[in-house]
């Protein structure tokens, strides 16, 4: 949740701004940010070192908060 408030602000900005003009370089970058998100739980959990686990954990978090991340919006993978 603290890293949430923390990022979203700066993320809806860019969806703004690059979304009315630029949304195909969007969204590499948004792709991005939730592939660092998966390789930060990854490292934070010991238990979720594999990628499985920690997939399984993204999935869980992304349908139970569907709105955590403003970006998650417009993308629901991290790939």
């Amino acid at each position: 949740d603290g890293i949430a408030r923390a990022v979203n602000p700066v993320i809806r900005g860019w969806m703004q701004y690059y979304g009315a003009f630029y949304k195909t370089e969007l969204y590499p970058l948004l792709y991005r940010i939730s592939a660092n998100l998966l390789r930060w739980i990854r490292k934070k959990y010991r238990r979720l070192r594999t990628f499985a686990k920690a997939h399984r954990a993204w999935k869980r978090i992304t349908l139970q908060y569907p709105t955590l991340f403003a970006h998650w919006q417009w993308i629901h993978g991290f790939w």
